[in-house]
């Protein structure tokens, strides 16, 4: 049996992914990996590729689950981001980093979705302009 942060953590995803597709959104994949690199759910939601990072916590924790997506947590989605657009040879689409922030309470879910919930700066290592000043063309 998984620990119950591993456990409340797929809860909050699988409840995450539900709530996006109840808003149109296509999941294209989900716990997508590269080396150390994850993304939660990768999305499709009009012709925009969403990167949609997911902070689950229960009762008692230390923080909202916004709070977890620090800089360093930004420039490790940006990264990872960046291999799967290059992987999938879709860098022409437009992109963006969403957060859907779950908290547990008395064996319930609640959500809440965050549309661009951040943009990255140039020290990031991105230039240029483009859909997203992130995207280097």
């Amino acid at each position: 049996m998984p620990a119950r942060h591993l456990s409340l953590g797929r809860q909050g995803e699988d409840f995450a992914a539900a709530m996006l597709r109840g808003k149109g959104y296509t999941i294209l994949a989900r716990n997508w990996r590269s080396k150390q690199l994850e993304l939660d759910l990768i999305c499709e939601s009009g012709d925009a590729i969403v990167f949609v990072e997911v902070k689950t916590r229960g009762p008692g924790a230390m923080g909202r689950p916004d709070q977890g997506l620090n800089k360093a947590k930004q420039r490790r989605l940006a990264r990872a981001a960046s291999l799967f657009l290059s992987e999938k040879k879709l860098w022409e689409r437009p992109c963006r980093f969403d957060l859907v922030s779950v908290t547990e309470s008395n064996g319930k879910l609640r959500g809440e979705h965050v549309e661009n919930a951040f943009e990255l700066e140039t020290n990031f290592g991105a230039v240029g302009g483009g859909n997203s000043h992130w995207q280097p063309w």
